[in-house]
């Protein structure tokens, strides 16, 4: 399966959005990858790539136009149309890890506390590749400067503004995965 024939369906080639999209989730794959090597994890490569590039497939929906996105829906909602849209193109397994990268993960109950327009349940990177990109992605921004990796304690500072659950969710994948 090649991840850019599927951005290319969503996605016109060229774009402002389609360029930001790919070199966004190029550094998040090769971080992931970089991560895998270095802490030794048993994980499919080849699925941590793809997943990686297709990550934020459902951007494109949400209403963001500083990054290029003129859809509608708010930008929360990202993964779980990445979901739908990876679910339709047959590869549930890629679908989950649209669904369960943003933030550190988010459960039922913090959807409801703060009353996000996403369906309440967990979304939490369970397999050790859907965290391992969720890790990887928190590291790079497609807002500001999207090709510089961010240092750990601006991701620190950047996922302590989401509450102390979010930040311990993060700080045990820093455990896990960090370089």
């Amino acid at each position: 399966m090649n991840p850019i024939e599927i951005i290319n369906k969503y996605y016109t080639p060229g774009s402002q959005l389609w360029n930001l999209l790919t070199q966004h989730s190029r550094s998040v794959a090769e971080k992931a990858l970089r991560c895998a090597e270095h802490n030794h994890c048993n994980v499919d490569k080849n699925f941590v790539y793809e997943a990686a590039m297709l990550h934020d497939i459902g951007i494109f929906r949400c209403n963001a136009p500083s990054i290029f996105c003129n859809g509608t829906l708010p930008y929360i909602c990202h993964g779980i149309e990445g979901r739908k849209i990876l679910d339709a193109e047959n590869l549930p397994m890629h679908a989950l890890v649209c669904e369960r990268h943003t933030g550190a993960g988010l459960t039922a109950a913090e959807i409801a506390r703060q009353n996000l327009p996403l369906p309440h349940r967990d979304m939490i990177p369970l397999s050790t590749e859907e965290r391992l990109i969720c890790y990887a992605d928190k590291f790079f921004s497609k807002s500001k400067h999207p090709l510089r990796e961010k240092s750990l304690q601006k991701v620190i500072r950047e996922m302590s503004r989401f509450g102390k659950d979010s930040l311990t969710r993060f700080l045990k994948l820093h455990l896990e995965f960090g370089e």
